[in-house]
């Protein structure tokens, strides 16, 4: 619980404070340490289905898997019984085959700009990563394709050694020889699956909230816990921003407390706990991810940079996969010409040809 305050975030805001006031608390030099809390609603328009929206969402699109229950999928028990559908399932979900959106490539700027201090995502695409944002910078609350671990020995595999065999749909199975059992032991990919514990790194990281000095939420129900509590861990004074489809989040009504009138946690963006709208601390923003990141991007002057990253991102990715076919045509080529070669050494090798018997 928290006691109503009553200073000024937005000193713009003129009624309930809107992205353009986030611009010009951003401008004027007072933040420095932005963290971001995202969902599976800022890759929705990269062709990623999110987990819980009806018909298009990944749990609805599961029915030809025949599992006992969508969620089996990234059960662990049911993984380790029958890993079939999962990795069926990560072969559609691999991130190679998904490119970055505008949301990601903002959280990119905001490194750029020496603003970014955290990225916690639920996501596990790994596109804030395709977007170039430092590993150092993103915290995987549920964990990621980018690596994968051995149930036994807990060999590491980077996503670069799998995916080959993930594009197959093949079940991956250990094959160090020093991984013991009847049967060889599987590898899964490290997204935390339901049963398992979060990543050290995401409880190591949660501090980090506490120095923050603006709170970018996009594309997420907070409905997830731990993850949904983050919003709390912010300083009372830190600015808050929502974008999203929808408003989640919000605080639950006005109680009498042992320390008088008392607010629960949540989103406040009517101001009622801090004396008026134009007094909140919480943004909101209802619409698509790409769109509120756009909004605020024009508003900051920073469109022109923002382009330019977006491109070069996507020119640089293209150029690598015209290194990587081009190398992949170069071996092809090789292999032929070693076979050609061969195949020639052994006709010379040959002893000439019998004599036609006569008839």
């Amino acid at each position: 619980m928290a006691k109503a305050r009553t200073k000024p975030i937005f000193e713009s805001a003129r009624g309930r404070p809107i992205l353009q006031d986030v611009a010009q608390l951003i401008q004027s030099g007072k933040v420095k340490r932005v963290c971001t809390l995202t969902g599976a609603g800022i890759s929705t328009s990269a062709g990623i289905p999110d987990f819980r929206s009806p018909k298009t969402g990944l749990y609805a699109n599961l029915e030809k898997y025949k599992l006992p229950y969508a969620e089996a999928v990234f059960d662990i028990e049911y993984f380790v019984d029958k890993p079939e559908p999962f990795f069926a399932l990560a072969k559609e979900l691999w991130p190679a085959n998904y490119e970055p959106t505008p949301s990601h490539y903002f959280f990119k700027l905001l490194e750029d700009r020496k603003l970014l201090l955290r990225a916690f995502t639920q996501n596990i695409d790994t596109l804030e990563r395709r977007a170039g944002v430092s590993d150092d910078k993103i915290v995987e609350a549920h964990g990621s394709f980018a690596t994968a671990t051995c149930l036994k020995c807990r060999k590491k595999h980077t996503a670069e050694q799998i995916k080959d065999r993930i594009m197959q749909g093949q079940v991956l199975r250990c094959t160090e020889t020093s991984c013991k059992g009847k049967k060889r032991a599987l590898i899964k990919s490290d997204i935390v699956f339901f049963g398992e514990a979060l990543p050290s790194r995401f409880h190591q990281r949660i501090s980090d909230l506490e120095d923050c000095d603006l709170l970018i939420v996009m594309g997420t129900s907070l409905t997830v816990h731990p993850f949904a509590s983050l919003v709390n861990a912010v300083p009372d004074e830190c600015p808050r921003v929502l974008i999203n489809l929808e408003a989640v989040g919000e605080m639950g009504d006005f109680s009498m407390g042992t320390m008088g009138m008392q607010y629960s946690d949540g989103f406040d963006f009517d101001g009622r706990a801090r004396g008026g709208p134009e007094k909140a601390r919480d943004v909101l923003y209802l619409g698509k991810c790409d769109d509120g990141v756009r909004e605020l991007v024009e508003a900051l002057g920073w469109t022109d940079d923002f382009e330019k990253l977006c491109d070069a991102n996507k020119r640089s990715r293209a150029q690598g996969s015209l290194t990587s076919a081009e190398g992949k045509a170069d071996e092809v080529s090789k292999e032929v010409a070693d076979l050609t070669g061969a195949l020639d050494a052994t006709k010379l090798d040959e002893p000439d040809a019998a004599p036609k018997a006569h008839h």
